[in-house]
């Protein structure tokens, strides 16, 4: 992508984790705990480095993230995990900003 929104009102918490991989969505799955994302998931964040079994995730501000199937358009679209670590356009779930799409690379950057 030509324009960079790397890090734009970026913040992020530690969770424990014991799969969580840096760069894939995650999922709340119990008190200070998030987990990779199965297919059709709500998801919370973007997972940071792993280390010693917690990692940061980050909670809100812009991230760019990969996409499986139809490539989102921009706007307001609703998302869910892909089961694959990236995200995917659905029906029903909550809605992101998508403000911009690399179909070339399988990527998007989406407002947490």
């Amino acid at each position: 992508m030509n324009v960079s929104y790397e890090g734009i009102g970026a913040w992020s918490a530690t969770f424990e984790t014991a799969d969580a991989r840096e760069g894939q969505v995650v999922k709340l799955s119990a008190p200070r705990t998030v987990s990779l994302c199965t297919a059709g998931d709500a998801f919370c964040g973007v997972a940071g480095p792993v280390r010693g079994g917690v990692c940061g995730v980050q909670l809100g501000g812009l991230a760019e993230v990969s996409y499986t199937g139809t490539a989102p358009g921009v706007g307001s679209i609703i998302l869910t995990a892909d089961g694959s670590g990236g995200v995917c356009t659905a029906e029903s779930g909550t809605a992101y900003w998508v403000l911009a799409v690399d179909e070339s690379a399988g990527r998007c950057v989406i407002k947490l």
